[in-house]
């Protein structure tokens, strides 16, 4: 596997003679509907023969093939590194492969194509966190009909998980969290209510994703995420939990979270490693990898490596420019964020500080626009993390989005845990 990207005068003819590759191939890897390609474009390309092309190096192709050269050299013992001539045929050798815990979130739309989604990704995925049930001030929860749901996902070898949140019409309620956990009562009749909820529907455990956890409810919303683990732990159900990156223990507005404290009680906690650039924010990287490495710098202090799931984004944003604040982006999922590109015919360019793609259009309007999203090698760089920290495994917000390339970078580096 390799990734090759664009140059000016390709097309996906041009590159499937270059490298040998039936042009259909690359177009279903790389979810292509049309034959326009434009410059920049990450394309990834799954043989495991590469063809010398003018001006190769064996570092060269070991830098797209995202391997070390030393291992290229060895996989290639007839060839000389420092004889490489156009047409020569490279082996890339597969690399060794850990099982991983994967983690997909799917949002329920009470659609029969919520089933479908299940399944189209079940070979892919370990845990299905199905997405949402609301807590209310109460210490009730809103409800799912979710039963094909649910069995779809043990049919498939997946443990479904239900997904927990404190989303209002609002948006994700801090004053809520304080409401529920600061009243013991309460916060004992929600630890009832999960608990009834994941036994009477069939779920394996739960995803709690609480956001905007304030300060003053550090402690309280530890010793609830404790209290609720005991109580499932009794049935054998799997407690996980979503929390924003950090970095330090210095931001103010993430010291709601106590990582030691969460990681000493839950089964797997899914970091989610996006979002540096928002909606509200400025333009820029949505999941820059340096902020990603500092975070799992941190957290692996805090927390051993095999419970940590990398989250990582299916999506991106689209930025009016000049920005103004109050103007917000609009989401667009990665391969939405390509084909934006390829039909205004602007290249794409790749930030190599932030492993992140990007570009710049104008619309029907003359609006300038900036886009910032995934592709093949900021997912890449994503995955090798996990290998480099020896995580527990990867993760995605959503599963909806889609990433044509996903899965084959996933079973390109890794084994996938079934239950």
């Amino acid at each position: 596997m390799f990734v090759y990207t664009v140059k000016p005068g390709d097309s996906l003819y041009s590159i499937s003679q270059k490298y040998h590759i039936p042009l259909n191939s690359i177009r279903m890897v790389n979810g292509l509907y049309r034959e326009n390609i434009t410059p920049g474009q990450a394309l990834l390309i799954t043989s495991d023969t590469y063809i010398v092309q003018q001006g190769d190096s064996f570092y060269s192709i070991a830098k797209t093939a995202y391997q070390s050269q030393e291992s290229l050299i060895r996989a290639n013992p007839s060839l000389n590194p420092n004889q490489l001539q156009p047409g020569m045929r490279i082996r890339i050798p597969e690399v060794s492969k850990e099982y991983i815990t994967t983690f997909g979130y799917t949002v329920i739309r009470g659609l029969e194509s919520d089933v479908k989604q299940i399944e189209d990704f079940a070979p892919y995925t370990t845990l299905m966190a199905l997405f949402e049930y609301h807590v209310f001030s109460n210490g009730s929860l809103s409800q799912l009909n979710v039963t094909a749901e649910v069995q779809a996902a043990w049919r498939n070898h997946m443990t479904p998980l239900a997904t927990i949140t404190n989303l209002t019409q609002q948006g994700f309620s801090s004053s809520l969290v304080h409401q529920v956990l600061s009243d013991p009562a309460v916060s004992e009749k929600l630890i009832d209510n999960i608990h009834r909820l994941v036994t009477r529907d069939g779920y394996g455990g739960v995803n709690i994703d609480f956001e905007n956890v304030s300060t003053r409810d550090r402690d309280l919303f530890s010793s609830f995420l404790r209290r609720l683990g005991q109580r499932l732990k009794e049935n054998n159900l799997m407690m996980t939990i979503a929390v924003p990156a950090k970095e330090s223990n210095d931001i103010p507005w993430l010291k709601g979270y106590d990582y030691g404290a969460i990681g000493s009680v839950v089964d797997y906690m899914f970091i989610m490693a996006y979002d540096w650039h928002y909606p509200g924010s400025e333009p820029g990287p949505v999941a820059p990898i340096g902020n990603i490495r500092r975070t799992l710098d941190f957290t692996v202090g805090k927390i051993r490596s095999n419970k940590i799931i990398l989250g990582v984004p299916y999506y991106g944003y689209d930025w009016v420019l000049p920005y103004r604040p109050g103007n917000l982006p609009v989401t667009l999922s990665a391969q939405a964020a390509a084909v934006v590109a390829m039909n205004a015919n602007v290249p794409i360019q790749y930030s190599e500080q932030d492993k992140s793609p990007f570009y710049y259009y104008t619309d029907q309007s003359r609006q300038r626009h900036v886009v910032w999203f995934e592709d093949s090698r900021s997912l890449i760089e994503k995955a090798l993390l996990v290998r480099e920290y020896k995580l527990g495994g990867i993760g995605a917000w959503q599963l909806s989005f889609g990433v044509p390339q996903g899965s084959w970078i996933l079973t390109n580096f890794f084994r996938v845990k079934k239950v």
